[in-house]
């Protein structure tokens, strides 16, 4: 019922500069927060940022000063902003939304595909 589609991952070198995005559509009432996760291999998935609707965000310390998050309900669409990008910032990322659907009451999780983000050193 809820679909979310990840795009801009790619190839960058070290210190440039990647914006991912990803658009929620289905049968959508409210979504309260949506953000980004990585996956590194060998690794847990962790968080790297969230935005609810109430304007709150929040930040890895590992990407702190480097990333922004940023919405647009309007489109029901989440940025995340990726400046001075390191090695270890190589991952996959999976764009999560906490969504109210249309005709219920509780929210549910969903998760996008995933886009490759991989920095050359």
């Amino acid at each position: 019922q809820v679909q979310l589609v990840e795009s801009g991952g790619g190839l960058v070198q070290a210190g440039g500069s990647l914006r991912l995005s990803c658009a929620a559509s289905g049968s959508i009432f409210s979504i309260n927060v949506m953000g980004w996760y990585r996956q590194a291999p060998g690794k847990q998935r962790e968080l790297v940022a969230a935005s609810t609707s109430g304007g709150s965000t929040n930040y890895a310390d590992s990407v702190k000063g480097r990333f922004t998050i940023s919405r647009d309900n309007a489109k029901n669409t989440v940025y995340l902003e990726m400046n001075s990008l390191e090695a270890e910032d190589t991952a996959v990322y999976y764009c999560h939304a906490g969504v109210r659907t249309k005709g219920t009451i509780g929210i549910t999780f969903h998760w996008g595909q995933g886009t490759q983000v991989t920095v050359s050193s």
